[in-house]
């Protein structure tokens, strides 16, 4: 099946001499969530300007559903559909006006009955008679989502989609996209919440530096790069870990109360109960113990850390 996206060999210099994008490679299949990830600058912008046809590549080839950008550039467009971070509409307007218009910019029919459709799905059917400066900021960035769906694409980019939005709405608007991605719709999110990839996306890709570093299901993501910790709370504190449990790299708190192992998920041994057995037979007793997994967040910074 051809990609939604694909992007091969992309690089984009900007006039200052600025490389944003060194040789990007990345597919993006239909009806997924797709997180893309980076710390400030390291390209995901620039990325998505080019896709969605803003920013002009230096060189390489961007096809959404078999159209080249550039070449093809009205069908591959309408297959689009951008959230960006400004909320950037009429202020004087009313929400369904916006909607008619933006459909009409891609040269749709007028359809009032899927406009309707769009402003209940986005619970905007009550706002429909007001001016879009009365709405709230959360109203407004619903009304954002619902312009880019104006045209009806099959690709949705949401750039930090919930950037500003308190936490209730920001789980409103997981749920809103989960509803986009089962009608069909392709969804591709950039977001500086890691716990927002964590829990919507299907894929993560991360870039730095302008090079995607990573593309990988999530599941598989945290199966590979997760790390879990046992964290011991010692009945006595102690002023440092013993010699003899050198070889397990043990973490002793600074009060000296708590010794943390750190251990693979993926690996044959976790060394558990060896550890367990040579804290017994060094006199070193626990009251409670504890495990974690790590998180996408610590997986980021761990890939981020190591690229720099």
């Amino acid at each position: 099946m051809t990609p939604a996206i694909s992007v091969s060999h992309l690089d984009k210099t900007y006039a200052s001499g600025f490389q944003a994008l060194k040789d990007v490679n990345l597919d993006i299949r239909h009806g997924e969530i797709f997180a893309l990830l980076g710390p400030n600058g390291a390209g995901k912008t620039t990325l998505i300007g080019i896709i969605c046809g803003i920013v002009n590549p230096s060189s390489g080839t961007v096809k959404v559903d078999g159209h080249d950008i550039i070449s093809e550039y009205r069908a591959a467009r309408s297959l689009i559909g951008l959230v960006p971070q400004e909320l950037t509409t009429d202020a004087f307007e009313t929400p369904p006006a916006t909607l008619h218009f933006s459909r009409g910019l891609f040269g749709k029919p007028a359809n009032p009955d899927y406009v309707v459709k769009v402003l209940k799905q986005l619970s905007l059917w009550d706002k429909r008679n007001d001016k879009i400066r009365m709405l709230s900021g959360g109203m407004k960035r619903r009304l954002m989502i619902a312009k880019a769906l104006a045209h009806e694409p099959q690709i949705l980019f949401l750039d930090e989609p919930t950037a500003g939005v308190d936490v209730e709405l920001r789980k409103e608007m997981w749920q809103l996209v989960r509803s986009l991605r089962a009608s069909g719709v392709t969804i591709i999110l950039t977001t500086h919440y890691i716990e927002e990839a964590e829990e919507m996306a299907d894929r993560i890709g991360v870039i730095n530096h302008g090079e995607i570093i990573l593309v990988e299901d999530k599941a598989e993501l945290m199966r590979k790069l997760g790390k879990k910790q046992l964290t011991l709370e010692l009945r006595d504190p102690l002023a440092a870990v013993p010699a003899a449990l050198a070889s397990y790299g043990l973490a002793l708190s600074g009060d000296g109360k708590e010794l943390t192992y750190t251990y693979d998920t993926k690996g044959e041994r976790t060394r558990i109960t060896a550890l367990l057995d040579d804290l017994q037979h060094a006199g070193i007793r626990f009251r409670d113990l504890r495990t974690t997994q790590s998180s996408l967040e610590d997986i980021f910074v761990g890939l981020v850390r190591e690229r720099r």
